[in-house]
C-alpha cells in the first residue's frame, strides 16, 4: 500500500467496531449460551444424524438414488450449509461431529502438544489444496455419486480429526486443517452475524480468561483472543468466550452482510487464493453437470488421442480453475496503474471482493440439487423403514423456476462483490478509489456473466 494513499488507521478501526443490538441482552439466548447444554445438545443430535447418515453410506443401498445417506448428505446437508454460514456464521463448526469428536479424543489420550509451525504458516494453503484435491477425486472416482465412496471419505476425515486431537492442542483440525473449515471462515467474513470483545472494558482486563479457560469451560478452542479479533473467520461460536469472561464483555450481533470484509487490516493472500479457488471449484461443477459435458468430452477425447477421463477431467480441472485466476491477475495489473500496489497487494487486498459472489453462486449451484433433487430424502428416508413410494420425479420445482432463483443469487452477490471492492478501495486509497473499483467491477461483472451462462444451460441431475 502506498504512504500516500493509506487511511487513518484510527477511521478504519472506528467503522468496523460499530456493533449492531447485542443479542446476549436478550434473558433467554443468553442464559442458553451460558448453560451446560450449549453448544454440547446440538453435538450429540448432529452426532446420532451423522453416526446413522455414515452407516447408511457403507452398508445402505449401493445406488447412490436409493441411499438415505446420499441424499442427506449432499442433496440436504451440502446445500444448505453455505446459507447457514452466511446467517449463523461458523456455528455449524461448533456442532460438526468432526469438531466434537477431536474434543472427545483431547479430553481423554490427547497430548496438546503446541500446533506446529508449519501448520501455522502453512495451514489455510494445506487447506486450497486439499479442496482441490477433494474435487478433483470426486470427479475422477465418482465420490459424490457413490454411497461407499462418500463413506469411506468421511471415514477418512475422521481418521484424520482423531490424529490431530490425539496429538495437538484445541481444535487444530478445526482452524489449520479442515477444508470445510477454510470454506466456513471465508463465507463466514460474508455473513450477518458477529462476535466480539467490547473495546473499553477489554482493554482493562488482564485475565485473558476468554482465550486460557476456566473452571466454567475451556478456553477458546479455536485459538481466537476476542480483545483482538478483527474478523469472524475462526469464532465458531461456541459459547465458551461468553462464559468465561468475568467482565460480561462479549457481544453476539447482526451487522451488514460482507460489512467485515470491507475493513480487513491484514489480509491474506491464501484466504483469497481460497476465494479465487472456490469460483474455479463452482466453474467445475456447473461445467460437468451441463447436458452438453458428453459432447464436450468426445471433443476433449479427440483432441488429446485419448479416452482415459482422469486425463479429460483433469485438463478440464485446470482450465476452469486457471480462469478465475488469470483474470484477477490481469485485473491486478490494470488495477496497479491507478493504486500503485504491486500485482500480489492488489489480488491479496480485492480477492476477498469474490467471496460475496462466491457464496451466491455456491448457493446457486446447490440449489439446483435442493429443489431438483430434494424430494429423494423424503423418498429415500421412508423406504428405510420398508415403505416403497411411487414417484416419477425428485424436483420440487421446476427448471425454470430454479433458474430465476439462481440469476437472482448471481445478481445479489455481484452487487455484494462490486459494493466490497469499492468499500476495500475506499479504504485503502485516498485518490483513484473509483479508478480501482471500476476496474474491479469490469472483472465481477465478468464473472457473473460466465455463471449465468452456464445456470442458463440445462443441467443433469445427481441422484
Amino acid at each position: 500500500m502506498s504512504k500516500i494513499d493509506k487511511k487513518p488507521c484510527d477511521e478504519t478501526k472506528s467503522s468496523q467496531e460499530e456493533n449492531g443490538k447485542n443479542l446476549l441482552e436478550n434473558k433467554l439466548i443468553s442464559k442458553f449460551i451460558r448453560s451446560k447444554w450449549y453448544p454440547g445438545i446440538f453435538q450429540l443430535l448432529v452426532g446420532i444424524v451423522f453416526t446413522f447418515i455414515v452407516f447408511e453410506l457403507l452398508t445402505g443401498p449401493s445406488e447412490a438414488h436409493d441411499n438415505f445417506g446420499t441424499a442427506g448428505t449432499w442433496v440436504l446437508w451440502w446445500p444448505i450449509l453455505p446459507i447457514m454460514l452466511f446467517v449463523t456464521g461458523r456455528f455449524w463448526c461448533a456442532i460438526c461431529p468432526f469438531g466434537a469428536l477431536s474434543d472427545l479424543v483431547q479430553k481423554f489420550v490427547g497430548s496438546k502438544k503446541t500446533v506446529p509451525k508449519f501448520l501455522k504458516k502453512y495451514g489455510v494453503w494445506l487447506i486450497d489444496a486439499m479442496f482441490l484435491a477433494i474435487t478433483w477425486s470426486d470427479h475422477v472416482f465418482g465420490v459424490v455419486e457413490s454411497p461407499r465412496g462418500s463413506g469411506v471419505l468421511l471415514l477418512l476425515i475422521t481418521i484424520g480429526v482423531i490424529f490431530s486431537g490425539a496429538f495437538w492442542e484445541r481444535r487444530t483440525w478445526c482452524r489449520y486443517l479442515c477444508f470445510l473449515g477454510g470454506l466456513s471462515g471465508n463465507y463466514s467474513r460474508a455473513g450477518i452475524l458477529q462476535l466480539r470483545g467490547t473495546k473499553d472494558k477489554c482493554s482493562k482486563c488482564t485475565s485473558a480468561s476468554c482465550y486460557k479457560g476456566t473452571e466454567k469451560a475451556e478456553g477458546c478452542p479455536m485459538f481466537e483472543f476476542p480483545k483482538t479479533m478483527e474478523d469472524n473467520a475462526e469464532c465458531n461460536f461456541c459459547g465458551n468466550c461468553v462464559k468465561n469472561c468475568p467482565n460480561n464483555s462479549i457481544q453476539i450481533s447482526w451487522r451488514v452482510p460482507t460489512k467485515e470484509l470491507w475493513f480487513i487490516r491484514k489480509p491474506k493472500l491464501e484466504a483469497s487464493f481460497l476465494a479465487i479457488v472456490i469460483m474455479g471449484i463452482v466453474f467445475v461443477q456447473n461445467i460437468t453437470m451441463l447436458k452438453i459435458w458428453d459432447g464436450m468430452l468426445i471433443w476433449l477425447e479427440n483432441v488429446t488421442g485419448t479416452e482415459n477421463y482422469a486425463i479429460t477431467f483433469t485438463i478440464t480441472f485446470i482450465i476452469a480453475m486457471a480462469i478465475p485466476v488469470v483474470l484477477l491477475f490481469i485485473t491486478g495489473l490494470i488495477a496497479k496503474i491507478f493504486n500503485k500496489d504491486s500485482v500480489i497487494q492488489n489480488i491479496t487486498k480485492f480477492g476477498y471482493a469474490l467471496i460475496p459472489l462466491d457464496m451466491a453462486a455456491h448457493i446457486a449451484h446447490n440449489l439446483f440439487h435442493l429443489l431438483a433433487e430434494g424430494k429423494s430424502v423424503f423418498y429415500t428416508f421412508i423406504e428405510l423403514f420398508g415403505v416403497q413410494l411411487e414417484h416419477t420425479s425428485s424436483a420440487i420445482l421446476d427448471d425454470p423456476t430454479i433458474q430465476v432463483f439462481q440469476f437472482l443469487l448471481i445478481g445479489i452477490g455481484t452487487l455484494g462483490s462490486i459494493y466490497t471492492a469499492y468499500k476495500i478501495s475506499k479504504n485503502n486509497y485516498k485518490s483513484k478509489n473509483i479508478s480501482t473499483t471500476i476496474v474491479y467491477a469490469v472483472l465481477l461483472i465478468l464473472l457473473a456473466i460466465v455463471n449465468i451462462i452456464l445456470f442458463s444451460i440445462p443441467m443433469a441431475m445427481r441422484m
